[in-house]
């Protein structure tokens, strides 16, 4: 236990109210700090380190202690922490002509001008292009942006895309089994034709990965420059009616959707599945009726 007697960690736990009692609000003390916006896990980790934090008056060197977020009190350099904010997710319809990031060193206009009126700090979820538009995320929850853009965990992200000639079926496949770009094969993608339009047409194109210009470098591949991509779905999301350059909170439905589209794809990883699949929904189907008899088996016993 570190340098800590077995008498001052009597008397630390002594503070603590009962794990069994108020377990759904115990956290592990850097999750706390980090949540609190105040710094990192990484950062806070070393903070712990080196004897910054006190937790109900008594310094903390232990980086596993749970803590009750709602009971203890918490200082770091004998302030006291603050309580973790809301979770908040925006979704915004990103005009052509703006850099999806908070800050451009090039002056250019960024998504920040959009976002008037947002006073908890959120950062995207991934990027869209400078002259792309279309559904982009933010949230101020980082794990959870984390999953949600890692390849592992197969996130489709669905554009509108306006080509330059017609895609024939061998063009279609070709992107349907993945090609191969400078950074390697692309995963499988779902590509439908949408519509004609002259010497032009339209696709939707459904991908799982985010490599940079990926979209617009698969079509280039097949020799049909994109002339106008939109992003039209992200995971659960859809971009509906909102109007360019607006944005809105998501509802509590939506938040809920991300967050169980973030934990089947991680229980799909650990059961060394292929996330979002067929065979995994029918695994995590499986696995919860199980779970629900043996609930009930229980309450009847």
């Amino acid at each position: 236990m570190g340098n800590r007697t077995k008498q001052e960690m009597s008397e630390l736990r002594m503070h603590h109210p009962s794990p069994i009692a108020h377990h759904d609000h115990l956290v592990r003390l850097q999750k706390a700090i980090a949540d609190s916006g105040l710094a990192s896990r990484r950062k806070a980790e070393m903070l712990i380190a080196e004897g910054r934090v006190t937790v109900n008056g008594r310094v903390v060197r232990e980086q596993g202690l749970k803590i009750n977020v709602e009971k203890d009190h918490v200082k770091v350099d004998g302030r006291h922490l603050k309580p973790a904010p809301p979770q908040v997710f925006i979704m915004l319809n990103k005009p052509k002509g703006y850099v999806s990031s908070l800050s451009d060193p090039e002056g250019r206009p960024t998504i920040t001008d959009l976002l008037g009126g947002v006073s908890v700090r959120v950062f995207p979820v991934g990027r869209l292009d400078y002259d792309s538009e279309g559904l982009m995320l933010l949230t101020n929850q980082g794990a959870l942006a984390q999953t949600l853009l890692h390849p592992r965990y197969h996130v489709p992200k669905t554009y509108l895309i306006k080509v330059k000639g017609v895609l024939d079926e061998k063009q279609i496949a070709d992107l349907e089994r993945g090609v191969e770009l400078e950074d390697g094969l692309t995963k499988p993608a779902v590509v439908k034709k949408i519509r004609k339009a002259e010497e032009n047409s339209w696709l939707e194109v459904t991908i799982h990965e985010g490599r940079n210009h990926q979209v617009k470098r698969m079509l280039d591949y097949v020799r049909h420059p994109v002339i106008k991509l939109t992003r039209v779905r992200f995971g659960p999301l859809s971009l509906g009616s909102l109007s360019s350059g607006q944005f809105r909170y998501l509802t509590d439905r939506e938040a809920n959707a991300l967050r169980s589209v973030v934990t089947d794809r991680i229980t799909d990883v650990a059961a060394g599945a292929e996330p979002g699949s067929t065979a995994a929904k029918t695994r995590r189907r499986r696995a919860g009726a199980q779970g629900w008899a043996k609930a009930k088996k229980g309450r009847k016993a």
